[in-house]
């Protein structure tokens, strides 16, 4: 149960009982109000802006509702007191019996707990990675690999219908040099002495894989051909095979996509085509000439007449090329295409994980988005900045074998899957991220990933030693449930205990923003709780989590050790990783 979405309801009520009384007058919109954890937890357990947001539309002083709201609100079971601070703000504390319930409900739902119905059940397509198709993925895949993918758990935990989708960029020049690259493998692996790679083709060792696996299927059936007579078969060849060394590096990385889609095959299909026809249909498509862009001219800019979308209707800064002079489509016209069938197939809310680069294609992919869809559609783009690789505080050296890059698998090789998909989520992915592959293994709270992790592993060793000292003690999750948990009334525990019911409003509001970096947060927080306890144990006998003299109250720590150990688990579960139960 999210406790602060159940408390706003309890406030939204006494409003409309105070509508009724003609307290504060009809028609007031409550959408604003709010009830949520006060920023400083010295104001109490939690706080409602009622007062502040309903003031100017009910003519009142917000001091004059806060405290007519307050007194009705003392009256609730729940709370145990209410402070009026400052214009308007109503701090309430809670009764202790109340959070003790909470503790309960935890154990009953397990990992499940905080799952949410806010999604409604709306589909939500989140496409990420979708790295061109010419070589194993890198280090900087890896950060937009797992957003995406923590992204798509946590929307599937708050109710979204989730599709996980991989956009294969399998047409275009890139995967015509990469069949270029690969035929020269192909020839280098027949016994020819291929010398120096040309400038402009992928040098990377990992095409002698491709070419000696189209010998070993074909033989020198091409050796000595026309490129007309060899591109298109070496060219699906080399995707395909690069594709299953994707998909297995994923696989690695703990990432199964539910789609994988072909911008090839939807070009054949006449997805531009359709794209076109609807922008002429709907007079969204000019020819023109662009002025020249200031510094470096894009790809896609000609000093001739293009074939120009009014991009600059829906919010673009210039409009948008199409199709070239000499007739072929854009990259950008490709992108429409795309988003279009994303559309048809019933995905009105698109997100898309995009690397560092692609910062400034955002405002023209929305455009196209908006008037494709004409305002049904929406497409938040979360932007993946760089990471940077280091070892013990220097930048590592690029690998010779992956062609002037570090490839995901000997990152995931060296310090496993669960390390790298946590730490690439302790920052906002539009923020840069160091990734220390010494420090990302040490064992220190100054490495996330490890503490909360050891979080987790103390949480079951507590268990575990408890029946050491009371053999019959219960820990059964029906009987942890029906604990008594009155005598946790250190701060300590009540502290931790409140953290952990901020889990289900948590997950919400990162479901909300799109933004699973802030679980990471969330959880190192939690875990500092639990170490916490544990330390003031070691100067007070009476505050540890297991007491020599007195089951009962032992019992009743199980009971939130054991809660603790679940909302871990869960919020480990979103990232994908599995919990540990000790720490080698």
């Amino acid at each position: 149960m999210n406790v602060f979405k159940d408390l706003r309801t309890k406030v939204v009520a006494q409003l409309e009982a105070m509508v009724a009384a003609g307290e504060i007058p009809n028609g007031l919109d409550f959408s604003r109000v709010a009830a949520e954890p006060p920023r400083d937890p010295s104001h109490g357990d939690a706080a409602t802006n009622a007062a502040m947001v309903l003031s100017k539309a009910a003519k009142m002083k917000p001091r004059d509702i806060a405290d007519k709201l307050g007194a009705r609100l003392e009256t609730l079971d729940v709370v145990k007191s209410v402070e009026i601070a400052g214009p308007g703000f109503i701090n309430l504390r809670l009764d202790h019996n109340f959070w003790f319930e909470q503790v309960s409900t935890i154990l009953k739902a397990g990992r499940s707990y905080g799952d949410s119905d806010m999604g409604e059940g709306e589909k939500v397509n989140v496409e990420y990675v979708s790295a061109n198709p010419t070589g194993p993925l890198t280090v900087g895949h890896a950060r937009g690999a797992i957003v995406g993918d923590a992204l798509a758990s946590l929307l599937s935990k708050v109710g979204y219908d989730v599709c996980r989708e991989y956009y294969i960029n399998d047409a275009g020049n890139q995967v015509n040099v990469l069949a270029n690259s690969a035929y020269l493998r192909y020839r280098e692996a027949l016994g020819e002495d291929i010398g120096e790679i040309p400038e402009g083709f992928y040098p990377g060792e990992y095409l002698k894989d491709v070419g000696k696996a189209l010998v070993d299927r074909d033989g020198d059936k091409w050796l000595g051909k026309e490129e007309s007579e060899w591109l298109s078969e070496v060219r699906k060849f080399a995707i395909d095979h690069l594709m299953l060394v994707i998909r297995d590096d994923l696989a690695a990385l703990g990432v199964v996509m539910s789609l994988y889609s072909s911008e090839r095959a939807l070009v054949e299909a006449g997805g531009v085509d359709e794209v076109m026809t609807l922008l002429e249909e709907n007079k969204l498509v000019y020819t023109g000439v662009l002025e020249p862009p200031k510094g470096k001219k894009p790809d896609e800019w000609e000093a001739r007449p293009q074939t120009l979308f009014r991009s600059t209707d829906f919010g673009d800064d210039v409009d948008r090329p199409i199709k070239k002079s000499d007739g072929s489509w854009t990259y950008f016209a490709g992108d429409m295409a795309y988003h279009l069938d994303k559309y048809r197939r019933g995905f009105h809310n698109m997100i898309n994980v995009w690397g560092a680069d692609h910062g400034g294609y955002i405002k023209r992919m929305q455009s196209a988005v908006t008037a494709m869809t004409e305002g049904k559609g929406s497409l938040d783009v979360k932007v993946c900045q760089l990471v940077n690789l280091m070892r013990g505080g220097e930048l590592v050296k690029m690998s010779k074998r992956s062609g002037n890059f570090i490839t995901l698998r000997s990152v995931i090789d060296e310090v496993g899957k669960d390390v790298v998909r946590f730490i690439m989520l302790t920052r906002k992915n539009d923020a840069s991220l160091d990734f220390d592959l010494e420090k990302v293994v040490e064992q220190s709270r100054d490495n996330p990933v490890f503490y909360v992790q050891y979080a987790h592993a103390r949480s079951c060793s507590v268990l575990k030693h408890s029946l050491s000292e009371f053999p019959d003690l219960d820990l059964s999750i029906d009987a942890l449930a029906k604990t008594d948990l009155s005598e946790l009334n250190s701060d300590g525990e009540l502290i931790l205990i409140r953290k952990l019911c901020e889990w289900p409003r948590l997950l919400e509001s990162a479901g909300e923003a799109h933004e699973p970096h802030r679980i990471a947060f969330y959880l190192y927080d939690l875990a500092a709780e639990l170490h916490g306890l544990w330390t003031k144990g070691k100067d007070n006998a009476r505050l540890r989590f297991i007491v020599s003299d007195d089951q009962e109250l032992t019992q009743a720590r199980m009971a939130l050790v054991k809660a603790t150990s679940m909302v871990i688990a869960s919020g480990l579960e979103v990232f994908g990783i599995e919990p540990v139960e000790e720490m080698r």
